[in-house]
């Protein structure tokens, strides 16, 4: 069995590469750096050196493959980060088209059946369409809200302030990567699906802002307060730190068109994974904030 992973050293990617190894796979990693790669896990894998964004690269490091996890490395920070994502995801596209690999699972996100007004989202329902047209067998994971997002303010934390631009009282689903990284491998492990199959990684339970603020408070020890802000206002912090106008207007439109969202799948058996926010709050958030 073949599987390339991208990513590899991500939040999702590395939960994925560790089961694969569990299993007894050997997959293909395709990385930037190997040294972000522990001793262990290197000489476990079979390393490609090379930039995502290298079309010939990616073409190389994919013919082949039975099974490819791609993952779009594009930063949201990025000049023009839709037709970024869109033209770094096409060598993969081509090489589906031209049959070299038999089956993609593909990371999405909640968001991306609107197909349009989701800010940088928009570019993985391109993603998803063009995959889908290539014939291969495609399975698009639309993941919830990442618990990891709150990594991106630890300084605000620590002061005991969350600030976000979401509605504070809409309710939306949370996600701890790690579950996806374990509904990802038994995916790829997996040869009992084909064609075009939808699956969203909604994780335990819908929470509002208003919500996240209460279980920080009760997982950190000390009181958070929710800080809402504008549009307006989160464009100028953006500008004010030097991102361009369309990696402004990609960030800002994920969370503006996001707002009256009700995601495509419902809650089920299949789309619920189990670690709650407040389990890892504690667990991973407050020693970070403690050091």
């Amino acid at each position: 069995m073949s599987i390339v992973v991208t990513t590899p050293t991500g939040h999702v990617g590395s939960r994925v590469v560790r089961l694969l190894l569990q299993a007894g796979v050997r997959p293909r990693v395709l990385v930037r750096d190997p040294a972000r790669l522990d001793e262990a896990t290197r000489a476990r894998v079979d390393v490609r050196r090379g930039d995502l964004t290298d079309a010939g690269f990616v073409r190389e490091a994919v013919a082949g493959a039975g099974t490819v996890f791609w993952v779009d490395p594009t930063p949201h920070t990025t000049a023009d980060p839709v037709e970024t994502s869109l033209r770094t995801a096409a060598p993969l596209v081509e090489t589906a088209r031209a049959g070299d690999v038999r089956r993609v699972v593909f990371l999405s996100s909640i968001g991306a059946e609107k197909r349009h007004g989701v800010g940088h989202i928009d570019a993985l329902a391109g993603i998803e369409e063009q995959l889908d047209a290539t014939g291969a067998d495609v399975l698009h994971l639309r993941c919830a809200y990442f618990f990891t997002n709150l990594l991106f303010d630890l300084e605000g934390l620590s002061r005991g302030v969350l600030t976000t631009a979401f509605d504070p009282g809409h309710p939306m689903p949370w996600v701890d990567p790690r579950d996806i990284g374990d509904v990802v491998a038994a995916r790829l492990l997996s040869d009992a699906w084909q064609g075009r199959v939808v699956q969203a990684v909604h994780g335990p339970e819908d929470l509002t802002f208003d919500q996240v603020a209460q279980i920080l408070t009760d997982a950190l020890g000390y009181p958070v307060r929710l800080d809402p802000v504008s549009d307006d206002a989160t464009r100028d912090a953006l500008r004010a730190a030097g991102l361009p106008p369309s990696a402004v207007e990609g960030i800002v439109g994920m969370t503006s068109g996001s707002r009256d969202l009700v995601p495509e799948q419902p809650r089920d058996l299949l789309t619920t994974t189990p670690t709650r926010l407040s389990g890892w709050a504690h667990a991973q958030l407050r020693p970070l904030l403690e050091r």
